[in-house]
């Protein structure tokens, strides 16, 4: 039979993307891609990339304090939010020019519109117009959501937070994860009065207890009010804004009131689940270990799997499924020991088993005592200008019989560039006296990790 297309991949972010390119570029294929949004998905349009431009902004102040401290006659003056906004939008159109140059350079076809599945062999754009294909890959990746609140209509989430008219005086994050997070700390960086709302008990939750709890620390130390064991009951408008009701009984006024309580795959009114393609209870697409779903034509890979929502695992499917359909080298994607990194103040960086895993593991598998190493101190370049109240901390997590490192974790300014270099020792399997025999370089913060030589408890 002949087709049309030999791939026909919908979603526009990384992940499909990458998928697209390698399939044409060097597997052969006569490719399209369907995007009814702005190319590059979230990640590049309404997420990672702008929201990290935003933390750049936001450590300015503490960057031009610290250069006072240093004998610079430094200072800052107000935060212009339409200058930065206008420069972060023209940067975000650079990259969505660069993205769509990518996919034509590689002989890919582009439709600048929504497309559905109509059978195990079509797909359908907004147009009507259909297309015979021989393999279709699902990439639409996932969107933040508001739960179902009186008032929730006057919330907004993290795709709006890039393109507010004007930076709120007082601002409600709802949500403990690390977008919220990420979020209460650029806005208390840009000079916004932050409160954080989170039904759990601590905010980060899946991160280790002592890392996670550092960073609430310093997030409370730079005036962040985290209110834990409480959610918003209700949000109404109010003649200075907008009334947020908790559900402890407590009515707080707010400018801005962002959600940051989850996302959900983009998996709806697509035609999957008619044509007997699993989904999840999340709305998550089912796909085996070579992101193929029930029905053998159709894949998927990236967010709208909800296996790990992280743009690099979403590439690395994407490649993967290109090598094993398209250049006949069959590839799983690794889903092992992924690093990542929270950009909050101070960051987190975190690889492998946490602390309390790694007790839960002990657990489950019988006497597995797991020595744990730590190291808490003040960094020298924030101590000498006089912040005696930043801490930074490096934490490996070992098994004791066989000294394997399970789990390394990092809060402190570069915790995300030194987790990344940690994370290839440790996906290597290198042991503590691994570690130990790495000679440190001084003076930097990172020497800690090859200088613990005592575990502080074993558990």
């Amino acid at each position: 039979m002949t087709f049309d297309y030999d791939l026909f991949v919908i979603g526009g972010g990384s992940g499909g993307v990458r998928a697209a390119r390698i399939a044409s570029a060097e597997g052969g294929a006569k490719v399209a891609l369907a995007e009814e949004s702005r190319m590059g998905g979230t990640c590049v349009i309404r997420g990672c990339v702008p929201k990290k431009l935003m933390v750049f902004a936001s450590e300015m102040p503490e960057a031009v304090a610290d250069a006072r401290a240093y004998g610079w006659d430094a200072s800052v003056g107000a935060f212009d939010w339409g200058r930065f906004r206008g420069a972060l939008e023209r940067e975000l159109d650079r990259l969505e020019g660069a993205y769509r140059s990518t996919l034509l350079n590689a002989g890919v076809v582009i439709y600048d519109a929504r497309a559905v599945v109509v059978d195990p062999h079509r797909v359908r754009l907004a147009s009507g117009e259909e297309f015979s294909v021989k393999h279709i890959l699902v990439a639409t990746g996932g969107r933040p959501f508001v739960p179902e609140v009186p008032g929730g209509e006057l919330a907004v989430t993290s795709n709006e937070m890039f393109h507010l008219p004007a930076l709120p005086k007082r601002a409600l994050v709802v949500g403990g994860g690390y977008i919220a997070s990420e979020f209460a700390c650029i806005l208390r960086g840009l000079g916004v009065q932050v409160t954080m709302m989170y039904r759990g008990a601590s905010i980060l939750r899946g991160f280790d207890d002592e890392a996670r709890g550092m960073v609430a620390g310093a997030m409370v130390a730079r005036e962040i009010d985290i209110q834990c064991g409480v959610d918003v009951a209700r949000l109404e408008k109010a003649a200075g804004g907008i009334l947020a009701q908790g559900t402890d009984g407590r009515a707080q006024e707010f400018d801005l009131v962002m959600y940051a309580t989850g996302r959900k795959p983009n998996s709806g009114g697509m035609g999957l689940e008619a044509l007997g393609v699993g989904i999840g209870a999340r709305g998550q697409v089912l796909v085996d270990e070579w992101s193929q779903t029930a029905v053998p034509s159709i894949y998927a890979v990236g967010d709208v799997t909800d296996r790990i929502n992280l743009t690099p695992v979403a590439i690395r499917e994407g490649h993967a499924f290109a090598d094993t359909v398209f250049r006949g080298v069959p590839t799983k994607a690794d889903h092992e020991l992924v690093a990542s990194a929270v950009f909050t103040q101070p960051e987190l960086g975190s690889i492998g088993l946490s602390e309390q895993a790694a007790v839960g593991l002990n657990s489950a598998e019988g006497q597995r005592p797991i020595e744990i190493f730590s190291a808490n101190f003040r960094p020298m370049r924030s101590l000498f200008a006089g912040r005696t109240e930043a801490r930074v901390l490096m934490k490996l997590v070992v098994d004791q019989a066989s000294q394997r490192v399970l789990g390394c974790h990092i809060v402190g300014p570069g915790a995300g560039e030194m987790i990344q270099l940690a994370a290839i020792a440790i996906k290597m399997g290198a042991t503590k006296a691994d570690f130990d025999r790495t000679v440190a370089v001084h003076p930097t913060v990172s020497e800690e990790l090859v200088t613990m030589r005592k575990p502080v408890r074993v558990v």
